[in-house]
């Protein structure tokens, strides 16, 4: 089939792009008994995971694997990145202060061994939500001194006082010593600003050139949606990009469209491709490389 993003007009449906879906991007949802019971335990508890907010194709395999990404502070971001299909919004979000408890006991009664934090981007916080991943690391390891916990934070950014303040937050999260820490650049620098609304590539790369500065023994992973118009050689480029500021891991996978009001795809690459990207990474000196078309940033993240 032809690989390129076909023409849409206002007569194309949201059923007929998801019928027509490369065959290797369509795979069973996963068992039901795994997905209810994560389903139930954060619905009663108010809490989120960007598996369900995001409709991970993945989110089966995972809970079944005891491994789970947990969306923090909210589900609404001060972001528009038009690749992402959480809630968009400005207007000042309380904290629950009960998250970090309520999470720790979804990740006991999930028996999670391995968990992701991420958040949505709040710049209307002063910290932008550093000390709170911080809080929550807390409550996990008292609940579960054995699991082990990545980070997936925003860039910290605020806009308002600039590269120090961004330091000092990424120390606040570095000091709570994860067991990796993720930033993701999501696209290639050419198309930053039309995908990462708010966000700029050497903003993202400061990201985890500082975590290594301040602490060279955390391991660093980034991570790049492809599809959205980059080429072979730009990709090469943001990995050597990566390489240079010595992050360790990497994870390519296809970024596919949440609805029509999102970024079009314009190309599905192939399984093969995306075995040939990963053994270039792996040239390159990453440690670990997960590069496949439903490669997600926490995809067998514990296996790392």
């Amino acid at each position: 089939m032809n690989q390129s993003q076909p023409s849409y007009s206002t007569k194309h449906s949201w059923r007929t792009e998801v019928t027509s879906l490369p065959s290797w991007l369509k795979r069973p949802i996963g068992k039901a008994s795994d997905l209810s019971t994560v389903q139930r335990i954060i619905k009663q508890r108010n809490i989120h995971t960007i598996c369900e907010e995001g409709r991970c194709p993945n989110r089966g395999e995972c809970y079944a694997n005891q491994t789970a990404t947990f969306l923090l502070m909210g589900q609404t971001c001060t972001r528009a990145c038009a690749f992402c299909q959480v809630e968009k919004g400005h207007a000042p979000m309380t904290l629950d202060p009960n998250e970090p408890q309520k999470v720790a006991d979804a990740v006991s009664l999930l028996n999670l061994r391995y968990v992701v934090l991420t958040s949505v981007a709040r710049d209307d916080l002063n910290d932008g939500g550093a000390a709170w991943f911080v809080q929550v690391m807390t409550a996990i390891r008292m609940a579960n001194p054995q699991t082990k916990i990545e980070v997936l934070t925003p860039d910290f950014w605020s806009g308002k006082d600039a590269v120090t303040s961004q330091k000092q937050r990424i120390a606040t999260v570095v000091a709570a010593k994860p067991a990796c820490y993720n930033h993701n650049l999501e696209t290639v620098q050419r198309l930053q600003a039309p995908v990462r609304r708010g966000a700029k590539y050497d903003r993202s790369l400061n990201v985890l050139r500082l975590v290594k500065e301040i602490d060279p023994t955390i391991p660093t992973k980034s991570g790049l949606m492809l599809g959205l118009g980059e080429t072979e050689a730009e990709i090469i480029q943001a990995l050597q990009d990566l390489r240079k500021i010595n992050c360790d891991r990497l994870t390519l996978g296809q970024y596919m469209r949440p609805s029509l009001a999102h970024l079009p795809v314009q190309k599905y690459w192939t399984p093969e491709e995306f075995t040939r990207l990963g053994a270039i990474a792996k040239n390159l000196g990453f440690a670990h490389v997960r590069s496949a078309p439903l490669v997600r940033s926490s995809y067998h993240a514990g296996e790392d």
